[in-house]
C-alpha cells in the first residue's frame, strides 16, 4: 500500500508545531493541525483518520484544502446563512396592521386574517400565520 503524505513548508510546519504546543486553539483547529503534521511525517490518510477519530475522506479534504489555500483552511470561513425574508419595514407594517382597527364583524385580529391582509396590502408576496406570530412576538405585540 502506497503512503499518502504531504510536504509542509518549513514556516507552516513551525507554525503548526507552535500552535499545538500552546494548546490555546479550538479543538477543530488542533485536530486539523495535528492531521497535517502527521501527514507530513508520512502517515496514511487511514492512520490519521483512525488516530483523530475522523473519516478517511475528511483527512483527504484537509490535505486538498491545505494544498489550495495553505493554512487559511484551519479556521472556518464565515457562512452567509439564509437571507432574511422579511425586512424591518415589512415587520413594522405587519405590526402596525395588528395594532389597527379590526375588520367589520371581527372583535380581534386572527393570525390567519393578518397574514391574508398583509398579502392583500402587498406588504409581502406570501406569509404564513406562524410567521405573523413570530413577527409579532419579536415586536412584543400583545394585540392578538
Amino acid at each position: 500500500m502506497k503512503k499518502q503524505h504531504l510536504k509542509l513548508t518549513e514556516p507552516d510546519k513551525k507554525y503548526l508545531t507552535e500552535l499545538l504546543s500552546k494548546g490555546q486553539a479550538k479543538a477543530r483547529v488542533i485536530r486539523r493541525a495535528t492531521g497535517l503534521l502527521q501527514l507530513h511525517q508520512g502517515a496514511t490518510f487511514q492512520n490519521v483518520a483512525n488516530i483523530l477519530g475522523v473519516n478517511y475522506y475528511t483527512v483527504s479534504i484537509w490535505r486538498n484544502k491545505y494544498l489550495e489555500n495553505g493554512l487559511d483552511f484551519l479556521t472556518d470561513q464565515l457562512r452567509t446563512g439564509r437571507p432574511i425574508k422579511f425586512d424591518g419595514e415589512q415587520r413594522a407594517k405587519i405590526t402596525a396592521l395588528a395594532c389597527s382597527e379590526t375588520p367589520a364583524g371581527r372583535a380581534n385580529w386572527s393570525l390567519q386574517l393578518l397574514a391574508d391582509k398583509a398579502v392583500e396590502l402587498e406588504f409581502c408576496e406570501s406569509i404564513s400565520p406562524s410567521k405573523v406570530r413570530e413577527v409579532l412576538k419579536k415586536m412584543n405585540s400583545s394585540r392578538i
